[in-house]
């Protein structure tokens, strides 16, 4: 199932960064700028998951919230520069799911974002492709119910493949998400780790594409 979530947020740096990661993350990720929009978003579509900020043009995130509720029982995350427990305790009276505060690290919500989509029994705690099932809180993986071992850095680009199985991943962004900005050696870790992982892998399902990168062969096409 494709998890859709809303970002409403009239900051377009942090707007767009949220979007990239979660997209990144394997859902799929609408915006607006303003309150009046996202009313009308509201209306129109059916959301699995809001991120709403308190502090936006038009209607307000409290507004939001107030109207939502009378529509659909959606998790709502809040996040807000207001720094004070007036406004946390106005945000859980009008019943939002959860409330952080700026500035936050991305990972941070993120794995706030996780917790309500479980909590609400959309998200899975297994992450499945084929035969393959990859435990993502505890690090295991298995094929057809046996055991593979990875690293956690085999499991994180096994993962990664699997949350983006339409796409082809490029060297340089396998190892910016898997290693960090900041990793000073070059991309030939990158193809270390999947000469690794594929000689783990009882199935030949990693493709190259020659001089980009890497992703999934379909389902059917397992060897």
């Amino acid at each position: 199932m494709e998890i859709k979530i809303l970002i409403v947020e009239d900051d377009i740096h942090i707007r767009e960064t949220l979007k990239a990661y979660l997209i990144d993350a394997g859902y799929s990720v609408d915006t607006c700028a303003d309150g009046n929009n996202a009313l009308e978003k509201f209306y129109d579509n059916q959301f699995h998951l809001v991120i709403l900020d308190i502090m936006l043009p038009g209607v307000n995130g409290h507004e939001l919230l107030i109207e939502l509720r009378k529509l659909h029982d959606t998790p709502v995350l809040m996040m807000t520069a207001l720094d004070d427990d007036t406004n946390e305790i106005k945000a859980f009276t009008n019943e939002a799911d959860d409330y952080v505060t700026k500035p936050f690290t991305i990972e941070i919500l993120l794995k706030r974002t996780e917790a309500l989509l479980r909590r609400s029994g959309l998200l899975r705690r297994e992450v499945c492709f084929g035969k393959l099932t990859l435990y993502p809180e505890t690090y295991k993986a298995e094929y057809d119910s046996v055991g593979i071992g990875l690293t956690t850095k085999e499991f994180d680009i096994l993962l990664l493949l699997i949350q983006n199985k339409n796409k082809v991943l490029s060297h340089e962004g396998l190892l910016t998400k898997i290693w960090g900005y900041d990793f000073e050696g070059g991309d030939g870790i990158v193809h270390v780790n999947i000469k690794r992982l594929r000689d783990k892998l009882p199935v030949k399902i990693i493709k190259t594409i020659k001089g980009v990168g890497y992703c999934l062969m379909g389902v059917n096409d397992e060897e």
